[in-house]
């Protein structure tokens, strides 16, 4: 099969579409020279994915600002330093200030001509809501963890995705899952049997980033470095 023969490409958003480890960066740093954590930004990610990963493990159905809240609270803990209720919500509130990855916008627009679009994010509406106007686009569906009560990697918001195709008519073989995390989706994309693209964006980069490791091996059916090169695929 070729791209166009996908009649629905499903999106991860952040990481994928959005630059979300420039962005969580950007928020964590004034936190970070306040209290004098002196660590490199791969150290700081690699902490922030520990303490998402759990809190999502444990509170799966808080929204996602509360689940940044928490995360705040365990990034502070690990550094032995403190967590202000302020600097708890800079973090919670940044999600909407976190930018598109250069390619994304006009990518999606030329994806857009071909497939339907749909959204399947770890993230809450209204954090998304702000998202959503930097990126420009009508998707054809938006599925949050906050309107499935779990978070990615559990099945269910691939799941849930199914089902909202399925009543556009797009069964399994015509959905393309495109996503940066091999934890957070193509593991549990691929137990599925559904076919996805893995968006490299970190090929030049050591470690996991903002991400933690995959459970297990997982092969993605395509491999590209960027939304543009998948937007000009045939």
């Amino acid at each position: 099969m070729t791209i166009r023969d996908f009649k629905a490409l499903t999106f991860d958003c952040y990481g994928t579409l959005i630059d979300w480890e420039s962005g969580l960066l950007d928020a964590l740093h004034p936190w970070a020279e306040r209290h004098g954590v002196r660590v490199s930004d791969e150290r700081l990610l690699e902490v922030f994915a520990e303490a998402e990963a759990a809190a999502e493990r444990e509170t799966p159905q808080a929204r996602y600002t509360d689940i940044l809240r928490k995360v705040h609270a365990r990034i502070a803990a690990a550094f032995r330093v403190s967590s202000l209720e302020i600097e708890a919500e800079a973090l919670a509130q940044s999600v909407g200030d976190w930018p598109p990855f250069p390619d994304t916008v006009a990518a999606l627009r030329l994806l857009k001509q071909r497939h339907k679009l749909v959204i399947v994010s770890n993230v809450d509406r209204t954090s998304f809501a702000r998202t959503n106007a930097k990126l420009g686009i009508v998707f054809d569906a938006i599925i949050t963890a906050e309107d499935v009560g779990v978070y990615k990697p559990d099945p269910r918001m691939f799941q849930r995705a199914l089902a909202v195709l399925g009543g556009m008519g797009i069964h399994s073989g015509e959905m393309l899952h495109v996503a940066q995390s091999l934890y957070h989706d193509h593991v549990p994309a691929k137990a599925l049997g559904l076919t996805t693209v893995w968006v490299d964006r970190r090929r030049d980069k050591l470690g996991w980033g903002a991400t933690v490791p995959p459970s297990g091996s997982v092969k993605p059916d395509y491999v590209v470095a960027s939304l543009a090169e998948l937007a000009s695929l045939p």
